[in-house]
């Protein structure tokens, strides 16, 4: 029997019966509502629901979209992304702006289900290490809406994904944008690979570890400033390319990138811009893997400029914090900054 979050007309985003694109509410349940899709694709797949049976149309189709392709694994054959085609009835264009996308691709993060369980640690586990890049999953991503963007242009393509799959979605789109091309992106409770310091209380250690921690990324670059340097090179193509990330306080997972993007913002007030402005291009991690094993790391969290809208409405725990579901509810308390690195 399905779970009731797999049943868009129990769980899903009904009241949403017209969408306005240019309403950021909107625009983020339909994107959400299409990672869910992704998900549910692979639920059936391994239920072995079809027809009539299969409970992930649903999620696509109340949005006027239209299946294009799945996204396999190479690896146990697991759906892990959707493409998908905008289809809406000529009568939604009247009377209304549209900014809504053509296409979207979609990725699902992981899942507790037998079959697809141990690929998916073994793949957070390498986002962990800042190896997801190196993964072939990655790299069926990747080329998926590289050829979608040859077919249909950046601008008519928005990327989405959740928890592992929003470091897909992050790891294509800062592929693309390196080379000039940047896709409307939306990436809901992406993983921060560090211990937030946002779950310290004392005001004055936080400030110190903070502090320390910048002086020792910022130390580390610059004693390797010889070292040919990926992670600062991909980092200043970056600045013009601004993902949506949609983080929540109570999930550790993803709730350091309030604090990464904060803490920019409080060292060049109180004058250590600079040092901050290294440390942030940077991941110590990165800079050890390359030293130690002269591998090539791609640490997910370090990008210039982000829009970052945090739920701040009451959590009863961190597996409420990190679902997916949370960002097309109605009345959410968010509140949104725009971090533009110059």
């Amino acid at each position: 029997m399905a779970s009731e979050s797999s049943n868009f007309d129990i769980s899903g985003p009904l009241h949403l019966t017209h969408v306005n694109w240019d309403n950021p509410y909107n625009r983020k349940s339909v994107a959400a509502s299409l990672v869910q899709g992704a998900y549910i694709l692979e639920e059936d797949r391994q239920k072995q629901r079809e027809g009539s049976n299969a409970l992930a149309p649903r999620w696509w189709t109340f949005f006027h979209f239209q299946l294009l392709h799945t996204l396999v694994d190479d690896v146990g054959n697991s759906i892990f992304g959707a493409i998908y085609e905008f289809k809406p009835p000529s009568s939604m264009y009247n009377n209304t702006l549209h900014r809504g996308p053509r296409y979207v691709i979609a990725f699902r993060g992981t899942m507790i289900k037998v079959s697809s369980f141990m690929r998916d640690i073994r793949l957070d586990l390498k986002l962990l290490k800042n190896g997801l890049h190196r993964t072939s999953r990655s790299k069926i991503a990747i080329e998926a809406v590289k050829n979608t963007v040859v077919s249909v242009g950046s601008s008519n393509l928005w990327l989405a994904g959740h928890s592992l799959g929003s470091g897909m979605a992050l790891l294509a789109g800062k592929t693309m944008a390196k080379n000039g091309v940047f896709i409307e992106t939306f990436l809901f409770n992406p993983p921060y690979a560090y211990a937030p310091v946002a779950r310290i209380r004392n005001r004055k250690w936080k400030r110190r570890i903070k502090f320390a921690g910048s002086m020792l990324t910022a130390g580390f670059a610059i004693a390797m400033k010889d070292k040919k340097n990926s992670t600062f090179d991909s980092f200043v193509a970056l600045p013009n390319w601004i993902p949506c990330l949609f983080v929540n306080p109570h999930d550790y997972i993803c709730s350091g990138y309030v604090e990464y993007f904060e803490q920019r913002r409080k060292m060049e007030e109180i004058g250590a811009g600079s040092i901050e402005k290294i440390a942030t291009q940077n991941s110590v991690v990165s800079l050890m893997m390359s030293a130690l094993f002269d591998k090539d790391s791609e640490p997910m969290h370090v990008i210039p400029s982000a829009n970052v809208t945090e739920n701040l409405t009451p959590q009863q725990n961190f597996i409420e914090a990190h679902r997916l579901n949370q960002w097309w509810k109605p009345d959410l308390h968010l509140e949104s900054k725009l971090y533009k690195y110059q």
